[in-house]
């Protein structure tokens, strides 16, 4: 049966929402602690029941948009005016208040006048956020919320460079936005920013707690995946069955095949557990084509 699920309003490159139902329906009925190490845009623990919740990613910027978010659910109004008034300032496209962009623009550039009318006040956004000594998480959000497959990106002087994207400040990213607001209050969270494994080496398993991993994956493309290599796939391989041999339950969320391209390692050790294969159509940004995608949850638990 079809749940109503929320999605994270940071709309995150690897997001789980639309997989949620398949996940949800393995996953343990009953947890205490919910353990994440790779967290990304959250879409997963807001839609999960459990007692606490350990959130991780190595993301620092990341973390810092959710502890944003989290400090915001308790003045929502607030957040939006601010929100409002950013966007008036730099005059960005901002649907759910309100429709501005010329209908000359419209027709000039059919398919890209989001972009073509955010341009300007994005750059100039980007540059006071680029210039300002301390780090301004609502202006961060709004660039990731108007930036090009909205990912969060900096060069290394720590500067933010995505490019506008052909995208809007919409209804939706409103109505996100007050769900995570909603949904967070009732929730004892609590958010790391670490290496995954310093992440779960402080954490003290007990019975009915779960662990969820959705780690950047070794043989996909992504800006998130280029911290990722053979000898990180295995060390977290390792430390699953490490956890196995402790009776933790956990899950975990990976690909098999993409493109040609085959996870060997991840498959040969996965006989070891139960397996489940994901329904998924990945559609790349760039080529709107469905690729060879072989997703899978693996497991090591009966349901």
């Amino acid at each position: 049966m079809k749940t109503n699920n929320f999605r994270s309003p940071l709309f995150y490159m690897g997001d789980k929402f639309k997989l949620l139902d398949q996940l949800k329906d393995k996953f343990p009925k009953k947890i205490n602690n919910f353990v994440e190490p790779f967290t990304g845009g959250g879409s997963v623990f807001l839609n999960i029941n459990a007692n606490k919740y350990f959130l991780n990613d190595r993301d620092k910027y990341l973390v810092g948009l959710h502890k944003h978010l989290i400090k915001s659910s308790k003045s929502p109004d607030i957040f939006f005016k601010k929100v409002k008034n950013t966007l008036e300032k730099y005059e960005l496209s901002r649907s759910y208040e309100e429709d501005i962009i010329p209908k000359n623009l419209r027709k000039k550039f059919i398919k890209t006048y989001y972009a073509q009318f955010n341009k300007q006040g994005y750059t100039k956004l980007k540059n006071d956020f680029n210039n300002n000594t301390k780090i301004d998480y609502l202006s961060l959000y709004i660039l990731l919320i108007l930036g090009f497959n909205r990912i969060l990106r900096f060069n290394s002087n720590g500067k933010f460079n995505l490019p506008v994207g052909n995208v809007d400040f919409n209804k939706n990213t409103v109505t996100a936005l007050n769900n995570y607001f909603k949904v967070i209050k009732n929730k004892k969270v609590k958010f790391y920013n670490q290496d995954y494994k310093k992440f779960l080496s402080k954490i003290n398993f007990r019975k009915y707690d779960f662990l969820y991993c959705d780690p950047p994956y070794l043989i996909t493309a992504g800006e998130y995946n280029k911290y990722w290599n053979e000898n990180e796939e295995i060390e977290l391989l390792k430390k699953l069955d490490e956890l196995n041999k402790r009776k933790v339950k956990w899950a975990l969320s990976n690909v098999i095949e993409y493109r040609g391209k085959k996870n060997k390692i991840l498959t040969d050790w996965s006989k070891k557990y139960e397996s489940f294969n994901i329904k998924s159509n990945y559609i790349s940004f760039n080529d709107n084509t469905i690729k060879t995608f072989k997703e899978v949850l693996i497991y090591n638990y009966e349901k």
